[in-house]
């Protein structure tokens, strides 16, 4: 079974919390703060994987998370870092962020790595909170959180030459016979029903990989049967192997076959239709009627398209098939099909903004990002702790803009839960 498109999520390690602790030694008095940092979160990369060839295993599970990082210790001991995760990808997935709805990576290389999410940061511990008026910090900081995303992978197979026609054309023969793939082959439409990879090895120039694309139909382009679950595999090749059953068995005319399927591609994507094509007329071992031939012939000359006589059956015309492929390949390029976001960033700016609403008479509520930060820091039970939330909000600007809006004496402000009364 090919799976070629999922949808996941995949979580990053959140960081471990900072310690509070003081140091606490026999015959050593006044220990101060000892509080270790918390570990970082494991990141989360997507790799390529040789042994990996379709999306399967993304089939069951869909949300993949890293290991958390570990909480300080005393003794000034930092928490141990989670292990990143390692997502095994086939060669040729693009990778989109979907809230973003941006492309992010096309993993295309072997060995390619990719970091989707990173891990948070581990908080500090409660030694970095000392100062010569606060000697005694009842606080540290919380682990920050890992990056969530939600991610699309679509695989795009990667060959050089894409074999494409009408289903029971000759295909899987082709390939199966210049290659080492071994596609079912049988005398029936949609034996192929996915697509085929093949490494085809030319007496002279370099090896190149086929792809035996499963049956087009017309109609394709909309949909019908397999439709674009197939064509879409064709656009990374370099070349189109136009295969044609030259005898009309199925009653079907050479020439028609020819104009649908590239009426189909053409459909589909502008691109695809102008990629160097070559025609190949398949079964001329079972030629018998030579006016069907003649007229694929005047067509490919019309057009000015190569047009090779072959029958895959009894290998004839193959070698020269092959090494023809070979030396055009020397002059066609590859080529990117996908752009990626170069300005996405891995590791996201820190959300800055806060928001301060008043809900009624005397009471307002502060919320964002930032405060939730400057919270996680703060031991409500300390004075020193308070005190160190009040310079927070009031560099943050909160308490400037709340008395912009209205905020006196005797006001309650809620933060996050915690609310405390003004006083001037």
């Amino acid at each position: 079974m090919v799976i070629d498109y999922v949808r996941i999520k995949v979580k990053a390690g959140d960081g471990g919390n900072g310690a509070m602790s003081f140091r606490r030694e026999k015959y050593v008095a006044n220990g101060g703060p000892d509080g270790g940092d918390g570990g970082r979160g494991g990141n989360v990369y997507l790799k390529v994987d040789k042994n990996t060839s379709t999306l399967l295993d993304f089939k069951y599970k869909k949300i993949f998370k890293a290991d958390n990082g570990k909480n300080g210790e005393g003794a000034r001991r930092t928490g141990k870092s989670g292990d990143n995760l390692y997502i095994s990808v086939p060669k040729g997935t693009i990778v989109k962020d979907i809230d973003k709805d941006v492309i992010v990576a096309d993993l295309s290389e072997d060995e390619q790595e990719f970091l989707i999410a990173k891990g948070g940061r581990g908080g500090r511990g409660n030694q970095h909170f000392a100062t010569p008026t606060r000697q005694v910090p009842n606080f540290s900081e919380a682990g920050q959180k890992g990056k969530e995303k939600n991610i699309e992978l679509e695989l795009k197979m990667l060959a050089d030459v894409g074999l494409v026609g009408f289903p029971n054309v000759g295909k899987s023969t082709i390939i199966s016979t210049v290659s080492s793939a071994k596609p079912k082959i049988a005398n029936y439409h949609f034996t192929t029903l996915e697509p085929a990879l093949g490494v085809v090895k030319p007496k002279s120039g370099q090896a190149f990989v086929m792809a035996d694309i499963p049956g087009i139909i017309e109609g394709a382009s909309q949909g019908v049967g397999l439709g674009i679950k197939f064509l879409k595999h064709i656009e990374r090749t370099r070349l189109l192997l136009h295969v044609i059953d030259v005898t009309g068995s199925e009653g079907r005319n050479p020439v028609d076959d020819f104009n649908k399927i590239n009426d189909e591609l053409k459909n589909y994507s502008e691109k695809l239709s102008k990629k160097v094509q070559i025609v190949v007329a398949n079964k001329m071992d079972s030629l018998s009627n030579k006016s069907l031939l003649e007229e694929l012939e005047k067509l490919c000359n019309k057009k000015g398209l190569k047009l090779f006589k072959i029958s895959a059956a009894t290998k004839q015309g193959l070698d020269e098939l092959v090494e023809y492929l070979a030396s055009e390949l020397k002059n066609i390029p590859k080529e990117d099909i996908v752009t990626v976001d170069d300005t996405y960033e891995q590791d996201e700016v820190i959300d800055q903004e806060w928001f301060v609403q008043k809900k009624s008479e005397g009471y307002y509520i502060v919320t964002g990002a930032p405060i939730e930060r400057l919270m996680s820091k703060v031991n409500i039970f300390d004075v020193e702790s308070r005190q160190y939330m009040q310079r927070g909000l009031t560099n943050l600007g909160v308490m400037e803009k709340l008395k912009d809006n209205g905020l006196k004496s005797g006001d309650v402000i809620d933060i996050l839960g915690y609310q405390m009364e003004y006083s001037e």
